[in-house]
């Protein structure tokens, strides 16, 4: 029996094609091991959102052949995809796969491994169909990830993941029900819908079927008691879809709303489709619908021209807002992208001080919100047991410690929170509670 070991970097969709193809090759009589275990086969799952991801994925595929130089070492996925010729300079390697052949692996690393065939890596721009693994189990602790759509046709000034991912390609909602309902017999009570792109789920179908209409149909599973949304664009949320989202109980009342700035100008320039009008407008809605909704968000600082005043003015934006967590990314320029080449490149003793006064905003309007909860309940999904607490979230998102004296991974219990410390609420479980 052939051993086979994983190394993932990147996104929750990465994480999700690892497992589909992990369960291809156990389906095929091979034994799945630790990484850092001697393995005939090494499959590196490679990432290019940012120049660290690809010195990353680099260092990794070096790695893997120092545990066991006669494995065969392969490089797949995103840097693979937009830097194929970079990649096939690294010795360490043996075969590379491109984003769409991963459904295929096991196929191609035996024909690689009997009659030494190498594949050409489609031109992912072409493909338009959604490669589909079938049920993948892929569970963060209590929660599953379930991948609906891959693909974006946004193409941001600053981002390479169009190249590296192609076009919007949606899952059948046939196949996203069957697994979602696989999952629920397992005992899995909250799933995570992500892809590279949610938002445009069902664009490329031609009968109108959208994301509202899957969100809706997973709503009717039974033993699904948690719904909750990845990163999505903030356009998404219509009248129309928030009209018909609330009336889903399942649903949790966390959005991560990619904003990236909250200057007019800086968004113009990244190719934004959206003002900062809209976006506030967007909060607003969710605000009155959901009251007790948490917002987060993604921001870049030092986007080629960003200026003083631009920065504050994202700044007072974001202070308006009041996001209950931000995540801070400064600026990186990305080989093939628009804004590689713009004027005005932010130095990068600049770009760490707009860094550091976002993350402490952050920090403020995280602690002020969770100490707004002391004193409240507050219902917990528990996921494991660390040191002395069992420790969850709640369905907007709020991480929760606890003390039990009877296991209660994967329950949904009430809370009543006491004190907030290091970001976390801790809290006493009532009893007989769910």
């Amino acid at each position: 029996m052939k051993k086979v070991a994983f190394y993932t970097l990147g996104c929750k969709v990465n994480q999700y094609e690892t497992n589909g193809m992990i369960q291809e090759f156990l389906k095929n009589g091979y034994e799945l091991v630790d990484f850092d275990d001697i393995a005939d086969i090494y499959v590196i799952n490679t990432c290019t959102v940012t120049n660290m991801s690809d010195r990353k994925s680099r260092q990794m595929l070096r790695q893997a052949k120092k545990k066991n130089k006669n494995a065969l070492v392969v490089a797949c996925g995103c840097y693979v995809q937009v830097a194929k010729d970079e990649v096939e300079q690294i010795p360490e390697i043996d075969l590379v796969i491109g984003t769409n052949e991963k459904v295929n692996i096991v196929e191609i690393i035996e024909a690689n491994m009997s009659h030494g065939e190498e594949i050409e890596i489609d031109d992912v721009m072409q493909n338009r169909e959604y490669g589909d693994f079938g049920t993948v189990t892929y569970t963060e602790k209590t929660r599953a990830v379930i991948k609906v759509q891959d693909g974006c046709d946004r193409f941001c000034t600053y981002c390479i993941i169009p190249y590296a991912r192609g076009r919007v390609r949606s899952r059948k909602p046939e196949s996203v029900i069957k697994e979602i309902k696989e999952i629920s017999k397992k005992g899995i009570k909250e799933v995570v819908i992500t892809g590279i792109h949610v938002a445009s789920y069902g664009k490329d179908f031609t009968n109108g079927y959208a994301l509202i209409d899957l969100l809706e149909e997973i709503n009717k599973i039974d033993g699904i008691e948690r719904i909750r949304l990845g990163s999505i664009e903030p356009l998404l949320i219509t009248d129309e879809f928030l009209e018909r989202l609330q009336k889903l109980e399942k649903i949790c009342h966390h959005f991560h709303l990619s904003l990236q700035s909250g200057c007019e100008q800086t968004l113009e320039r990244m190719n934004r489709r959206y003002s900062v009008d809209e976006f506030e407008q967007i909060v607003e809605k969710l605000r009155k619908v959901y009251p007790d909704v948490i917002l987060t968000t993604d921001i870049i600082v030092g986007f080629p021209g960003e200026t003083e005043e631009e920065f504050k003015q994202t700044y007072e934006f974001l202070k308006k807002i009041k996001f209950y967590k931000m995540h801070i990314f400064k600026y990186s320029q990305r080989k093939g992208t628009k804004a590689e080449l713009m004027p005005n490149q932010v130095s990068g003793e600049v770009k760490e001080q707009r860094s550091n006064i976002l993350l402490e905003l952050s920090d403020t309007n995280e602690i002020k919100y969770l100490e707004s909860l002391i004193g409240k309940k507050v219902e917990v999904l528990f996921e494991e047991k660390t040191d002395e607490y069992y420790q969850g979230h709640t369905q907007n998102y709020i991480q929760v410690k606890c003390r039990s004296t009877q296991n209660v991974e994967n329950m949904i219990k009430t809370v009543i929170v006491e004190k907030q410390e290091n970001l976390s609420l801790i809290g006493t479980m009532l009893q007989n509670s769910n």
